[in-house]
């Protein structure tokens, strides 16, 4: 019987150029330079001799482990996702890869750009598309009202303007 995957289901299959170039760049990072090393202080080690109280040895092949699986994530990952280099059609609309300008009750304003699950946490102002404010924001229109249920309770926003090329 197969574990159950602690991350949970990877969300929207969408990603923006520089998002994947990221991965890319990662998954480059891991494999061509992180793994090979770490693959050399782990024959070090094991040739040193006794591998129970070998502390760098127990440690290399943990860390191996963790490379593997991210390797093999991102591999998976990025083979499924749909790169969006072009705006949609409807630039009066916020979908993916939208800057869009909020303003709340208080008059504060917020910008935010609705990217990928694998992007939001790279910058600040990234909201994913499948949390509750970029659900929310998706196929909205300029001057629309917009309510997100939040921790602290539900806060209200208007949509005063939404761009596709960036800050």
């Amino acid at each position: 019987m197969a574990r159950p995957s602690p991350r949970g289901p990877a969300g929207s299959q969408y990603i923006t150029p520089e998002g994947e170039r990221r991965l890319r760049a990662e998954l480059d990072q891991l494999w061509r330079e992180e793994r090979p090393r770490v693959t050399r202080a782990v024959a070090a080690a094991a040739a040193q001799g006794d591998r129970s109280e070998n502390a760098e040895y127990t440690y290399g092949k943990r860390r191996l482990r963790e490379i593997d699986r991210r390797v093999r994530f991102l591999r998976k990952r990025l083979a499924g996702m749909v790169v969006v280099e072009r705006p949609p059609s409807d630039l009066r609309r916020v979908y993916f890869g939208a800057w869009v300008l909020l303003e709340d009750d208080a008059g504060e304003r917020v910008r935010y750009r609705i990217v990928g699950p694998d992007e939001f946490d790279r910058a600040p102002g990234y909201v994913s598309m499948d949390a509750p404010l970029g659900r929310a924001l998706l196929k909205r229109a300029l001057d629309e009202e917009v309510t997100v249920r939040t921790p602290a309770g539900e806060k209200r926003y208007v949509i005063i303007a939404i761009d596709y090329q960036g800050p």
